[in-house]
């Protein structure tokens, strides 16, 4: 489905992503582990056409979108749920939720995935009306994951879902994150919490200093000394 072969990423002078390359096949959950400044975010942007300062192939079902637009790529049906939620404040759940579907025309699909997006997110469908501000951090990242299905992607990729959440959220964003997949998203995850991100992930790549050191299956990885020390505290 997504190939990255060889991706380089500078910001300026600096040598961000050096060379890794990944496999995202359809209908998995790979996921992106490492410390801060490993890459990680950086991949998903480049992926999003969000980086300009690339060097490497992306494709996505056999063709080439590395130098496509972040609007071309969404139509492509590649979404990225970025770190921080990123919702617009001032706008009610109902027009957050109907942005991610600005790109598309078919009324029965979107009211549909809208349907799905309340059965995923029964609190957004309680505060259609409420402005996106003024949720708590565990709504505005549901809100933030049903925008981006509202876009009808296959490719959902998402950056630190978990980020600032508390335990009992975390795991119910992770119990969605496995519905969403199950449901026929394949999904792309970079995650800080790499014992939660590797237990529902069907493959796992580890990143240090912008490359790839590991990877595995996920089931693999949580057993690796290397990864448990690093990563996993024990």
């Amino acid at each position: 489905m997504l190939t990255v072969k060889d991706l380089h990423v500078y910001y300026g002078g600096i040598h961000a992503i050096k060379g890794i390359s990944i496999e995202v096949p359809q209908g998995v959950i790979i996921t992106l582990i490492g410390a801060n400044g490993a890459g990680k975010s950086s991949t998903l942007r480049s992926i999003a056409g969000l980086v300009r300062q690339k060097n490497g192939i992306i494709s996505y079902n056999d063709e080439d979108i590395s130098r496509l637009s972040p609007e071309k790529i969404v139509e492509k049906g590649i979404v990225l749920v970025p770190e921080g939620r990123k919702i617009f404040p001032n706008l009610t759940v109902m027009e957050n939720l109907m942005l991610g579907a600005y790109l598309r025309k078919d009324e029965e699909g979107i009211k549909r995935d809208l349907e799905w997006v309340f059965e995923l997110f029964p609190r957004l469908k309680e505060r259609t009306w409420q402005k996106g501000g003024t949720l708590s951090g565990g709504e505005q990242q549901m809100l933030a994951l049903g925008r981006a299905l509202m876009g009808n992607p296959q490719l959902v990729m998402m950056d630190e879902p978990s980020l600032g959440l508390a335990p009992i959220l975390v795991k119910e964003v992770f119990d969605i994150i496995k519905e969403i997949n199950a449901q026929g998203k394949t999904i792309l995850l970079v995650e800080q919490n790499a014992f939660a991100a590797l237990n529902i992930a069907h493959y796992a790549y580890v990143l240090e200093v912008g490359q790839i050191v590991l990877q595995g299956p996920g089931e693999e990885l949580i057993k690796n000394p290397q990864v448990r020390e690093a990563y996993l505290g024990v």
